[in-house]
């Protein structure tokens, strides 16, 4: 082993959080030059990472380092989007020099690891394995070429990769693990690997796996035939007796988010409204662990803007005001860059960014064209209005919405859609819009993280109630509520929420704007002050650690003993 690594953590850790934690994610959005995320569940990641450092936690990163990242949003002649894969390099990652070899499809696969140490962007050390070695041949390299591959086998490979590599490095490293955290069930193989080690004691997997859920809909949680998983080795010689009870009721199909519960001792929704879905779609099935709610969060040292944190923290609406136009500039030197639009800083900004979904509805506010053309070009009340996000890249529906969008606003000189949404883009949305707009179908949005650092950044969220919202929204206090629609089908629903969306801009929303400035800035300060500490990912990582991975009894008085920990030397 690399004598660089004699000193993972430059940090003593705090004796509260002593528990030697490894959290495995297949996305994590670090910094915007370390391109191996996709969205929501990488933010999430990478904030986790960030307040694991700020809170000198016991706790290492899993991940997978992506040859060709997720993939580079781009245009078309025509300005439509276009997908382009660039190999990366990563100068700031260090080789370990730690080599071992995984059993996918029945052969060996050669895994290197490579390591992001804290210092770099402060963060929890993050390990990231490849399988682009010379020992492999060309189709093991691939396994982590791209993010989320479409190919069957591909994906599959993957999830060994992520959770059987990331468990054999574990073991390399000699690294004492009390718990391992599956982010989403991508890392499945890990548990079956587990149960291999311990020698088929599912308990002893449970007491030592807790596993963290996305998806609020049974549809979207992947599941895989037995039998091409076993072809794949993802169970990793368990006997097909133990494979057939952790699939039941299916004798063919195994669910990865039901079969993780029943491998884990706990698990938890994003929100508590995500807590209740969850328990809703997976409590009833025999063998599953408690499912809790932990809201997700994002770092507030990372994405909000300094300055104006200092501004409403010393209550001064003037500079408040200034910095904010300075940030909608910054933002529309961007937008005039991409699309040649020039957006005035007196306008008011809505924007519209995150992954292009069909159940996040992102053209919802153009499903009444004239209505919306309108809205936008009232000379007394103008708006200005910006599109992001990344389709999967072969969601053709998410495809042709983000497209149409483009369409439908290139010839207006107040809309347009960008390409790019990457940390910095995000962040730059963030800082220098005025409204955060959020209309998916209720019950589908498990926390919806980005309004997050909206409102840290002093834009107010349009929302509908779903995700994290219920628990931070007063309307028209520190956010807009959207109405839900009361009945009908999703068709109905649809049309209901896009005019209760139409109507709360016209007679909310843009005269509060233009008519009573006080009124809005009231709202953005509460907004600001409402957000943190409950919605900054400190809040989350403690919590974790005091909900999710604490394995020691309490003593007499309620409280655990403290395990004195120093900084680690060696492994």
């Amino acid at each position: 082993m690399s004598q660089q690594l004699s000193t993972l953590f430059p940090y003593s850790i705090d004796n509260r959080y002593s528990q030697a934690v490894a959290y495995f994610s297949m996305e994590f959005a670090i910094d915007q030059p370390l391109k191996i995320y996709s969205g929501g569940l990488g933010f999430l990641a990478g904030s986790h990472m960030r307040s694991a450092f700020e809170l000198r936690q016991n706790m290492i990163g899993i991940g997978i380092l992506w040859k060709y990242g997720y993939y580079d949003q781009q245009r078309n002649m025509d300005g439509t989007l276009r997908v382009a894969y660039t190999e990366k390099e990563y100068s700031f990652l260090e080789d370990t020099g730690i080599r071992f070899t995984i059993l996918v499809h029945n052969h060996p696969v050669h895994v290197k690891a490579m390591l992001l140490r804290p210092q770099v962007f402060q963060t929890a050390p993050l390990f990231l394995l490849s399988t682009d070695v010379e020992e492999n041949d060309h189709l093991a390299k691939t396994i982590s070429h791209r993010l989320y591959d479409s190919h069957d086998s591909a994906r599959i490979a993957q999830s060994i990769l992520l959770g059987v590599g990331g468990a054999r490095l574990l073991d390399e490293l000699g690294r004492k693990t009390d718990i391992y955290h599956m982010n989403e069930g991508h890392a499945l193989p890990l548990c079956f690997y587990l149960l291999n080690k311990f020698n088929n004691d599912l308990a002893e997997v449970r007491r030592r796996v807790v596993f963290t859920t996305h998806t609020p809909e049974r549809a979207g949680n992947e599941e895989r035939s037995i039998s091409s998983l076993e072809v794949m080795s993802f169970f990793q010689g368990a006997p097909r007796e133990t494979v057939n009870k952790l699939a039941a009721p299916s004798p063919e199909t195994l669910n990865y988010t039901v079969t993780a519960m029943r491998m884990a001792r706990m698990a938890n929704g994003v929100s508590q409204m995500h807590g209740e879905v969850s328990r809703g779609l997976w409590g009833s099935f025999e063998g599953v662990c408690p499912i809790i709610a932990i809201t997700n969060a994002q770092n507030q040292h990372y994405w909000q803007d300094d300055i104006l944190r200092k501004d409403v923290e010393k209550d001064d609406d003037k500079k408040l005001v200034a910095r904010k136009k300075k940030l909608k500039r910054e933002l529309f030197q961007l937008v005039a860059d991409q699309t040649g639009k020039l957006f005035d800083e007196d306008v008011l900004t809505i924007v519209w960014a995150r992954r292009f979904a069909a159940y996040k509805r992102p053209a919802l506010l153009l499903s009444d064209l004239e209505r919306f053309k309108k809205i936008i070009s009232n000379p007394e009340m103008p708006v200005q209005v910006i599109w992001a996000g990344k389709p999967y890249p072969e969601d053709w529906d998410a495809i042709d919405t983000f497209n149409d969008i483009h369409v439908k606003t290139k010839a207006l000189p107040n809309a347009t859609i960008l390409t790019g949404y990457e940390m910095a883009l995000s962040a730059a949305l963030k800082k220098g819009s005025d409204v955060w707009l959020n209309n998916p179908r209720i019950t589908r949005e498990a926390s919806g993280t980005s309004g997050m650092t909206a409102a840290m950044n002093g834009s107010i969220n349009l929302s509908i109630a779903d995700g994290w919202v219920p628990e931070f929204a007063k309307d028209r206090k520190n956010c807009f509520v959207i109405p839900e629609a009361t009945a009908g089908d999703q068709a109905e629903r649809d049309r209901e929420e896009a005019d209760a969306l139409y109507t709360l801009l016209e007679q909310v929303v843009i005269p509060t704007y233009y008519t009573k400035p006080k009124t809005w800035l009231r709202i953005v300060k509460q907004s600001m002050q409402d957000v943190v500490p409950m919605f900054d990912a400190n809040r989350m990582a403690r919590e974790y650690y005091e909900r999710m991975y604490t394995l020691e009894k309490s003593n007499a008085n309620g409280q655990r003993p403290a395990r004195k920990v120093v900084a680690q030397k060696s492994w």
